[in-house]
């Protein structure tokens, strides 16, 4: 005779003959951590005693070109240079659970222990939600840059195939507008079908595109890849991860129904701006290899259980938490959030009014002086790995 609702083993479902349990799969989103996108930085010091930390770098040297002369006595110009840094935030995560100590004689199934071996895919899960919401936090900075007015000067919108990549008037993106990101016309076939993505990928890095790059793809683009026939027989490995590809490997497909668009609100907001207004609704994220660096903080004690033997009338109960912490650094960009915290995943991808740190929606001076909480310092956006793509949803 089944029992269900049982005080104090509530969450279980019991029977009068008990049989093994089987493990319901995961399936939420296939999970960004652990691809090639992410790399480690061992020049971040993990060890700062605040919420905060800095990663120097030297600077492009631009040199000063003198003309030499025999006649005229003018000391020649020296070329100067110099050091920058990029802030980065720590992040540290908790989850516990706990369960009254004379359960496991009712249930047979120790909770405890079913929580402990699911640890793994906990943290795995919340490094793909900081990745994605550091995602969308370059591409509400770029967005801004080009939309808005962040840096005093109007936007002039997203790259094009002749832009400065050195002016940061351009965001680092690009609008495709009323395209989508892959062309399902009927009267479009092969290759061309990928026009959208293709000259995206050849506007943002230009004569340095890479060798290759890595394409979040949702379900609805892989579709379009496979009924174009684009998708490479050969797959291509790496570590534990087998990718499909297309164009002979050039992007390596990362399959995930994560939400990559900015919401509809957000977009509005950003198109108050004075700048260029961005018309693609839904957003596509080409990224390269490394562009986010990610370094585990140390946790002092980042397992810890304990026991309450009073509880229940004697019973007794346990709890068992766990902690952990990372770094999580879009290359090139600098920290503007909030440093008397740990950021949520929110907060990655906030703005910044007037410095203060806000949700986007919540901006109220039409984005002007408003930037990202994720600010480009790169001197070039070719040394940038985040592209996001604006387009119609297919």
């Amino acid at each position: 005779m089944p029992i269900t609702n049982l005080t104090g083993v509530s969450d279980e479902v019991l029977q009068a003959t008990i049989t093994a349990y089987q493990e319901e799969s995961y399936a939420g989103e296939k999970l960004l951590s652990g691809t090639g996108l992410v790399s480690g930085n061992p020049n971040i010091n993990k060890d700062t005693e605040t919420y905060v930390g800095q990663v120097r770098w030297h600077k492009v040297i631009d040199p000063t070109i003198n003309v030499a002369s025999l006649s005229d006595t003018t000391a020649g110009t020296q070329t100067t240079f110099s050091a920058d840094y990029l802030k980065y935030v720590k992040n540290v995560r908790t989850v516990g659970t706990g369960q009254v100590n004379l359960k496991d004689m009712i249930s047979q199934q120790n909770a405890l222990a079913r929580f402990g071996a699911n640890i793994a895919q906990f943290r795995a899960r919340d490094e793909h939600a900081n990745i994605m919401a550091v995602l969308k936090g370059v591409a509400i900075s770029e967005a801004l840059n080009g939309a808005g007015a962040g840096s005093g000067s109007t936007g002039l919108g997203g790259q094009t195939f002749d832009n400065d990549p050195a002016s940061k008037r351009y965001g680092f993106y690009v609008d495709l507008g009323a395209k989508t990101i892959v062309d399902t016309s009927s009267t479009v076939a092969g290759a061309a079908r990928a026009e959208g993505f293709l000259k995206a990928f050849g506007m943002a890095f230009k004569d340095y595109e890479p060798d290759f790059a890595y394409l979040l793809a949702s379900p609805q683009t892989m579709a379009a890849l496979r009924s174009a026939n684009l998708v490479d027989q050969t797959t291509v490995t790496e570590g534990n991860v087998t990718f499909n590809t297309i164009f002979g490997g050039k992007f390596r497909l990362i399959q995930t129904r994560a939400t990559q668009a900015l919401s509809s609100a957000e977009l509005t907001k950003i198109n108050t701006g004075a700048g260029v207004d961005i018309a693609g609704t839904a957003c596509t994220f080409i990224v390269l290899p490394g562009a986010i660096a990610i370094e585990p903080l140390t946790i002092d004690v980042p397992t810890e259980i304990g026991r309450t033997p009073g509880a229940y009338k004697g019973a007794g109960s346990t709890e068992i938490w766990n902690r952990w912490g990372r770094v999580v650094m879009p290359v090139g960009y600098d920290w503007q959030g909030s440093e008397d915290k740990f950021p949520s995943d929110a907060e990655y991808a906030y703005a910044v009014e007037s410095a203060t740190p806000k949700a986007l929606t919540s901006v109220t001076n039409g984005v002007a002086s408003t930037n990202g909480t994720w600010v480009r310092k790169a001197s070039s956006a070719l040394n940038l790995g985040i592209l996001p793509i604006f387009h119609t949803p297919l």
